[in-house]
């Protein structure tokens, strides 16, 4: 029989060499790839390409911090292939979607849903995807790590005040290492709502950081509390549509603000469908005020 030291070695042992389950990366994101508008017999590499995007991004190491299972940052991948101008490159517009969830509950909000329509890059078969966030590689890891990044970043800001500054700090390497590779969407004199103006807005210009400090307010203070104190919440996201608009009168139509909406207007809708009419114009005068063109939703918020 083994002795009681003996028991003792063999259990550490496979405590290191087996996975801990409950501690891994930080994402868990899906990745669906449309590809119904290119001619090519060629049709698995398509199959192929999700599973390496969606591995590169769940399998990758993002940060220091360890995560459980439960604690994994969910997200969409939703890529569109527009063309295949060659063999081995491929442009598409791309829908990012990220997901929180919100405490004590079954419900998930959305924390951004962008769309990004300068996706170019080249993926053939077998082909490794390789990322050094120092340097630039390749079009296609860096933008799958951009958005990791920024994944990280804004739901650490959710979660406490500015506190994915540290994730927007790479974001912002990689954009600026990406600057020069004739890429689009990485350049600041290019498209105005591409990926160089959201990170712009989120660690550049530190005039939008009270739309950081408000995304903080909005999802723990508001959110997470919503079926314990509801009136008390729907009055802080009310607080936080209000500093959102004091950025929005320097800075109109930023691509923060619009994401943000992009991202937030029905669940708006949806928590100011009650409570005290007051607050709900409030409400709905503000949104105005953010987002004109989605007039005739927000009138639901003052219908009832």
């Amino acid at each position: 029989m083994p002795s009681l030291s003996r028991l003792a070695s063999l259990l550490f042992l496979l405590l290191l060499i087996s996975p801990i389950k409950s501690i891994g990366q930080e994402l868990d994101f899906t990745v669906s790839i449309n590809a119904d508008v290119v001619q090519t017999t060629e049709r698995g590499i398509f199959d192929e390409m999700r599973t390496a995007f969606q591995r590169f991004l769940n399998d990758t190491k993002w940060s220091d911090d360890r995560f459980r299972n439960t604690e994994k940052i969910k997200g969409n991948l939703l890529l569109t292939i527009q063309d295949q101008p060659s063999i081995g490159r491929f442009t598409a517009n791309a829908q990012i979607q990220l997901i929180r969830p919100i405490y004590g509950t079954s419900y998930e909000t959305v924390l951004l849903n962008f769309a990004d329509r300068d996706w170019d890059f080249q993926f053939t078969t077998s082909q490794p995807l390789q990322f050094n966030e120092n340097n630039f590689s390749s079009n296609i890891t860096s933008l799958l790590a951009y958005y990791a990044y920024i994944a990280l970043g804004l739901d650490y800001d959710s979660f406490s005040p500015l506190g994915g500054t540290q994730f927007y700090d790479k974001a912002l390497l990689i954009v600026n290492n990406a600057q020069n590779s004739g890429s689009t969407g990485w350049g600041q004199f290019q498209n105005r709502r591409n990926r160089y103006w959201l990170i712009e807005n989120l660690r550049i210009n530190n005039q939008y950081e009270p739309i950081r400090r408000a995304i903080y307010k909005y999802h723990l203070r508001a959110l997470d509390k919503f079926q314990r104190t509801p009136d008390d919440s729907r009055a802080i996201i009310l607080e936080s549509l209000k500093e959102i608009q004091n950025v929005n009168r320097i800075l109109p139509n930023s691509i923060l603000i619009i994401a943000f909406l992009d991202a937030k207007n029905d669940e708006i809708i949806n928590l100011f469908s009650k409570g005290q009419m007051d607050v709900r114009r409030n409400v709905y005068n503000e949104l105005l005020k953010l987002d004109p063109t989605r007039r005739s939703k927000y009138q639901k918020i003052v219908q009832n």
